[in-house]
Formats: C-alpha cells, structure tokens, sequence
C-alpha cells in the first residue's frame, strides 16, 4: 500500500458517477460511489478513498461563503445537511508562541464548530450521503465528539441516531449532547475499540450506517481543515505553514489532511515542496501510531489497554492508520507522545492565551513544546497546531486543571479582606 504525495492523478473508471467513485488503497479496486453501502473494499477490505475526476484549484473557492461547503468542488456534493460548520478561527497565541520560540505559531480552533468539535465537518457530508443511499438508521462508535456531531446531524436530517460508547468513559458534556439532540445511547461494558468492533459488526448486517471515520466520505468533510488553514494563514501571512500539528486518535484529521493536499499537488494548485510537514500527537497511555513511526513499522499495533485524561483520543486502534502513516512519512513528519500532565499543562497555556480546549486537543501543544525541546521543530518553522474540540466538551477535566473557587463571606469588606490575604 503507498498513498505518494506526487502520485499519478488516476483516469475514472466506468463505475464513477458524476465524475466521483471509490478506490481501494490497498489493491487499487474501483467501485460505484452510491448505488450501495460499503466501508471497505469488497475484494481485499482495505481502505477506500473518495476520488475525483476533476480536481479544484484556489480559484474555485473564491467568492464563496466561508465554511465546509465554500469547497464543495472538493467533496462529492455541492451542499450536504448543514448546520453552518466550518470557518473555525485561526488564533494567533503569542505567549505559547513566545515560550516555543517558533517563527510564527497560530492555533486552529476546531472547538468553535457547532456542537464543539471537528467532527461536524464529516458529519455535514457524510449524513448526506445516508440520504442519498435512503439509509433509515445512523450509527456510530465514540469517545464522546463523534456521537454529539452524529446525533445533531441525524437530528437535523430525521434519522433514527444510535451511539454506543465505553461506560463510564465519556465526558459528560458529550453525552448531555447526545442525549438532548435523541439519540438512543448504549453504554458498553468495553473501551472505545470494543464499541467500534459491535457497531461495525451492526454495520455489516445491515442494521445501521456506520459514520465512524472508517466512512471514507467522513474523511471527505475533515479534508476542508486542511484546506482552510492554507486559506487562512496565507491571508493573515502572506505565506503558508511549514508544518501543522495535530492530535491523533483514530488518525482520521491525518488522513484527511494528506489527502487535502494530495489532491492540490495533483491539480497543481500547490506544489509537492509547499505541502506542510504533518505530525502526529498522541497521549503517552493511548500511543499506538508513535510506536509504528518509532519502529519504522508497516503496520499499526493494535493496544489492548489504553488510558488518558485525554478521552477524545483514548483510543488503541487507529483505523486510518493506514492513511495516515504515508501522510506522516510523505510530508518528513514524526509523531511523539506525551504525559497526561504535559497535556494538562498545554490545556492551561492555551487557556492563558484565551483559548479554551479540551484536554485532547492541547495534545497538539504539548507536541510542539516536546519536539521543539528535541529539536525536531526548528525555530525558524511557521507552525499550525490543530486544537480539535472546545473546553465545555469535558467541564471536569477544564474544572480540574484550572483554579479552584475561594471560599468568602457575604459582605464587602469580607472580600477585601479575603483579597488582602
């Protein structure tokens, strides 16, 4: 299997439709892209990507309503279930960028979409897609942001939303979203890899959607990040990043990325020396996709127990790690991991610069400060760290890492005098 940055752009096959079809990455098989429900190739099961006859350049955003659909030349639709997601801000956090001492640092605030994470990008098309293949049951496995995008989505678009998440292991945040917007929830007596294998099982059956990012046009939505922090570190630099920093769960925003800029390379609106370097952050307790870029692996080993604070990534089996891994290696990136209290750190620095994260997202933070240390991030880099999900996702943990309330009395002079301590 190799997803090559400067490959060949592919002719369509007599099953593309509209001038969009699936591709195998592992065996190259083609198939239809709507006249039946598939994750994954029918002849081998590997990985399928979205691909397209045409590829867009810059041009044809311009003029656009920002948001996921201003690139709708880049996905399979011209507009999907939509709750105005996207056109998350890029902020500018000069103490961390100060601290690091990077050229230029900005953060890509993913937390400010509409139910608070990423996942709406994906959600936007691939609950689309459902009603295209007239689907009546939608169905995900989450550590918490994909079932509140899900179950938003499904809510907007009438369909029947089912999330199976690991007891006990969610933030209650995201489950207060599911459980609002109606989705059915099940509780799993296993982490989040258990639930992925029931609900894929479901899938094969027959008995829901799965809109996990296994969906390749799931990956389709979360591909815009990508473009977006080109769109928008150019208009605020005049330049583009040399490197964007993202945190890595299931490796979906990794893959995405890539193929974002793969598919620039290939319609010569970029070119393969300015695609950024991609590197991947994963919590010390939760790290299988370090461990393969460490050992030079092939493949990903599955972990069997996994544990962080940080919950949206507490996960052992990254399936797009197949993806990913050439995204990583193609652009002359790593991946590193970090300890839950480095985490907790960069969530409390990103917090003095005004941006308020969920502990998974300052991952991407505390990667930067790690690799910088080590010198694998020089000092003359313009870096995008990718934040994925807003601080009220996970209260408990933003409570936790913050200061605790003080105790006074019920008078004036009661509080200055507290204050004057």
């Amino acid at each position: 299997m190799t997803l090559r940055l400067s490959e060949a752009r592919p002719d369509p096959p007599e099953t593309a439709s509209e001038g969009v079809w699936l591709s195998c990455i592992a065996c190259d098989a083609t198939f239809a892209p709507f006249e039946a429900v598939r994750y994954t190739c029918d002849d081998c099961d590997g990985l399928l990507e979205v691909r397209y006859a045409d590829l867009p350049t810059f041009e044809e955003f311009e003029g656009r309503t920002p948001g996921v659909w201003r690139y709708a030349d880049a996905l399979p639709f011209d507009e999907g279930v939509s709750i105005d997601e996207g056109n998350t801000p890029l902020y500018e956090v000069p103490t961390i960028e100060a601290e690091t001492g990077v050229a230029d640092l900005r953060v890509k605030h993913e937390g400010m979409n509409p139910t608070g994470s990423f996942k709406d990008r994906g959600m936007t098309v691939g609950v689309r897609v459902a009603e295209k293949l007239g689907v009546d049951r939608l169905a995900c496995a989450s550590t918490g942001n994909t079932s509140a995008a899900l179950a938003c989505y499904g809510a907007r678009a009438n369909t029947e939303t089912l999330v199976l998440l690991p007891a006990g292991k969610v933030a209650a945040g995201k489950v207060a979203q599911a459980s609002l917007h109606g989705a059915r929830i099940l509780e799993v007596d296993g982490n989040f890899d258990a639930c992925l294998d029931i609900v894929s099982d479901l899938a094969d059956r027959g008995e829901a959607y799965l809109l996990n990012s296994l969906n390749p046009f799931r990956l389709e939505g979360q591909k815009t990040i990508g473009l977006e922090i080109l769109e928008q570190f150019r208009d605020q630099t005049g330049d583009l990043p040399d490197r964007i920093v993202l945190p890595v769960g299931n490796a979906g925003n990794t893959a995405a990325l890539y193929k974002a800029f793969r598919e620039l390379v290939q319609s010569g609106a970029l070119d393969a020396d300015e695609v950024p370097t991609l590197t991947g952050v994963q919590a010390a307790g939760a790290a299988p996709m370090v461990e393969a870029i460490e050992e030079n692996a092939d493949e990903v080993r599955r972990w069997e127990e996994v544990e962080t604070r940080a919950t949206a990534i507490r996960i052992g089996n990254p399936v797009n790690a197949p993806k990913a891994l050439p995204g990583i290696r193609e652009t002359g990136g790593t991946a590193v991991a970090v300890s839950d209290e480095e985490i907790t750190d960069a969530q409390r620095a990103l917090a003095r610069d005004g941006v308020g994260v969920e502990p998974a997202s300052a991952a991407s933070v505390a990667g930067l400060r790690k690799l910088r240390e080590s010198g694998d991030i020089a000092a003359d880099e313009q870096v995008v760290c990718l934040t994925t999900g807003h601080l009220l996702k996970d209260p408990d943990a933003a409570a936790t890492a913050g200061a605790d309330p003080e105790p006074v009395p019920a008078d004036t002079d009661g509080v200055l005098d507290h204050l004057g301590e």
